[in-house]
């Protein structure tokens, strides 16, 4: 179990939420901090009160490695309405306009090759990216137009589950920053016909698996009746990940302990050429404990990146 302080405890470790639909993911977050009674919380990539599925949530010094999950690929599943164009893209948005669908299935497949592989995408006014420090949907609910910037997005694979002539479900893994909610936009217009997201799922982030999510009801089920007892914070704390687990495509080095210690003072140190260039994972003696992230800069040597605090690598 974590530590305990007159404010709550000190535990580190992810947990994977299944987001259930119509809250935000903020709301989320702290209902899960107050089950747990944890001090320090962050989420890891927001999704739209409209949407459901994986949202991972980051407890204590997991939070400074939150951004490789932010970074991170994701796939979704997206079921999309043609014939209407909202403002929102999304079923909880002003109708712009109605046209009729006059499409087949090899017009569908040829307009959804468009969005496969490297493609520029204009985000949402209603996403929320940052403009002045606000979020582009504050401006956007006042009727206050902002420019935005395209982007590059890459979308690794996208299949077609289902058509009925109106209704489009898709399955679609893609790199951090696609705007799900714009492609099926995108779609609509291409088509000539409109679109908008009716339902919208997050399968996966990174290589978590779908099986490791944990519902809200789950948790409240779990501190029904003791929530404070010893043994149901030892329940929920079974459920969190490793904090390193959210970089596990990251090579690992691990380190004796002297060596250890310098690199936590923040010095750079010298490691054997064969290791390639890049960011490693940084663990310490035979039990291989985690402690931070760490840079080859040039072949040899080591610098550190980010570091877990001390008295949490006990």
């Amino acid at each position: 179990m974590g530590r305990q302080s007159s404010r709550g405890r000190d535990i580190d470790g992810i947990i994977l939420l299944d987001k259930p639909l119509g809250i935000s993911s903020n709301a989320l977050l702290q209902k899960v901090k107050r089950l747990f009674r944890v001090n320090r919380a962050g989420h890891t990539g927001a999704l739209d009160p409209l949407a459901t599925g994986m949202l991972p949530v980051c407890f204590g010094e997991a939070t400074k490695f939150s951004q490789y999950l932010l970074n991170a690929n994701k796939r979704y599943m997206v079921t999309a309405l043609l014939g209407k164009r909202t403002d929102t893209s999304d079923a909880e948005g002003r109708t712009v306009s109605c046209r009729p669908v006059f499409i087949d299935q090899s017009r569908l497949e040829a307009a959804l090759d468009h969005f496969r592989g490297k493609s520029i995408q204009l985000p949402s006014i209603f996403s929320a990216l940052k403009h002045h420090g606000r979020p582009l949907y504050e401006y956007a609910r006042k009727g206050i137009t902002v420019a935005r910037e395209a982007r590059t997005i890459h979308v690794y694979d996208l299949h077609l589950h289902y058509w009925d002539h109106t209704k489009v479900e898709l399955e679609i893994h893609c790199a951090k920053g696609t705007y799900i909610r714009t492609i099926i936009d995108d779609l609509g217009e291409l088509l000539g016909c409109g679109a908008h997201v009716a339902a919208l799922r997050r399968l996966a982030v990174a290589s978590y698996s779908t099986e490791r999510m944990v519902t809200l009801a789950a948790l409240q089920n779990i501190t029904a009746e003791a929530p404070e007892a010893p043994e149901t914070l030892d329940r929920l704390d079974a459920l969190l990940l490793p904090m390193d687990s959210a970089m596990a495509d990251i090579p690992v080095v691990n380190l004796l302990s002297d060596i250890a210690a310098r690199v936590r003072l923040g010095q750079p140190v010298a490691v054997t050429k064969q290791l390639k260039v890049g960011m490693v994972r940084l663990t310490e003696g035979d039990a291989g404990r985690f402690f931070g992230i760490g840079e080859i800069s040039t072949p040899g040597r080591l610098k550190p990146i980010r570091l877990i605090a001390t008295s949490r690598t006990k």
